[in-house]
């Protein structure tokens, strides 16, 4: 097939790898407007053009902005081709399908983490031949490897391969530690491949668009001008990127053995409990739905079978949570409480996430976690651990739970449960509490 003359520089590298038979996932990112999406839309109408019959997913984490941004970039492309709606091509908005004269057709796919449907059963019996996500950075990894697992329509028929195609700006999430750092470190996996873009590579832009940009905030310069995945927005955020990716690989001393526990609000979020050997996590636990009986005998049996002194448990105790505290007759943590020592943050929580951030940053704690979805969860949920009012004279506060859950989708769960770790430090400042 021939490649249109219209593509310059990296979008051509990124069709080339989009037609080729080994290259499986591909990101292309970086500056905004540099044609990212122009090339996810022109590599779908090429391939339901050229293979009859063929199914492909158009996906973005939410349908409304699909609609307002990738889906018009489809119609552009197609003008520009000469393929005319109606006559080669059918868009039926009440379905979200795009159908073609030869019965190919493109799937237009909301790809949000909703608490409704966290493992993406909507997506279960889907059966596609290819898929472009644009924004890939704005969705989970989990709802990116669901779609690549559902890419088995007519492959064999047409002796094609499974193509993931994404397109993104900078962001420090999955789309980094997947593509973009082990495509610097020549570490990226086998048919894995990043494009980095620039908004100079799309010649047909506006000549005011990186004028536009360039009156932006500094952070937002380097992201979206430069397409610079390194940039720094230190100003708020408390623990580094690259230092809680480090925490995986960390290790540390080990010391005294402790329990934390973060309780399900009245049957929401999820319950969490973490074994500590100091300050390494040995073992994570996840409750999706328990009741306090059985989420206080498990955490009987990991204190017997591991020797944990009952002043070393600590659990939530707000909510429900004051239920399991009186049950294990261990130590309760109160959020809203007032800091320890006196010190000038807001409440002990912030005060123990704080102390969790510094220590991080210097590489003293350590989590093991083989599980990479669970992984990724943590990551994300440390990524939003964010001072507020930095200008203001007031106590040290940080980026509110429901603001976070807004963020997220979620509870950060797992973060508040390493947080409440954190208590013995600031108490002892010996680095490990022990009950004489």
């Amino acid at each position: 097939m021939e490649i249109n003359p219209e593509f310059t520089g990296k979008q051509t590298d990124a069709i080339k790898q989009l037609l080729d038979n080994s290259t499986r996932q591909i990101l292309y990112g970086g500056s905004a407007g540099g044609g990212k999406s122009w090339v996810g839309a022109s590599w779908l109408i090429m391939m339901c053009l050229k293979y009859k019959g063929t199914r492909y997913l158009m996906g973005r984490s939410k349908l409304d902005a699909l609609k307002k941004t990738t889906l018009l970039t489809f119609f552009e492309v197609c003008s520009a081709w000469g393929i005319k709606a109606n006559v080669h091509y059918k868009y039926n908005a009440q379905s979200n399908v795009i159908t073609f004269f030869n019965d190919s057709s493109i799937i237009l796919k909301d790809l949000f983490l909703y608490p409704s449907d966290r493992n993406f059963d909507s997506l279960g019996s889907l059966e596609i031949t290819g898929a472009f996500i644009d924004e890939a950075n704005q969705i989970t990894e989990k709802a990116k490897n669901v779609v690549a697992s559902r890419i088995r329509y007519k492959l064999d028929e047409y002796d094609l391969i499974p193509k993931l195609f994404m397109s993104c700006n900078p962001a420090k999430n999955w789309v980094y530690t997947e593509f973009y750092k082990p495509s610097v470190n020549s570490t990226i996996k086998e048919g894995f491949s990043f494009i980095p873009a620039l908004v100079t590579d799309n010649k047909f832009i506006s000549k005011h668009y990186e004028e536009q940009l360039r009156t932006l905030d500094i952070v937002s310069q380097q992201r979206l001008l430069f397409g610079n995945w390194e940039y720094d927005d230190s100003d708020d955020i408390l623990i580094e990127y690259d230092a809680i990716l480090r925490t995986f690989d960390n290790k540390v001393n080990e010391g005294n053995r402790f329990i934390t526990c973060d309780v399900a609000r009245f049957g929401k979020d999820k319950s969490v409990v973490m074994l500590w050997n100091g300050l390494t996590v040995v073992s994570i636990k996840t409750f999706d739905t328990n009741t306090i009986t059985q989420l206080g005998e498990y955490i009987m049996d990991l204190q017997q079978t591991n020797g944990v002194n009952l002043q070393n448990i600590m659990v939530d105790d707000d909510g429900v949570g004051g239920g399991l505290v009186d049950m294990l007759r261990c130590k309760g943590f109160v959020n809203n409480s007032k800091a320890l020592k006196g010190e000038n943050y807001q409440n002990l929580k912030t005060q123990c996430y704080y102390k969790m951030s510094s220590m991080i940053n210097k590489g003293q704690v350590a989590i093991r976690c083989k599980d990479s979805i669970l992984k990724n969860t943590i990551i994300q949920e440390l990524e939003q651990v964010k001072r507020t009012k930095i200008d203001a004279d007031t106590k040290l506060s940080m980026l509110a739970k429901d603001k976070v859950k807004d963020l997220l989708g979620r509870s950060p769960d797992y973060s508040d449960a390493l947080a409440m770790r954190f208590y013995y430090e600031i108490r002892t400042n010996t680095g490990i509490y022990n009950i004489l």
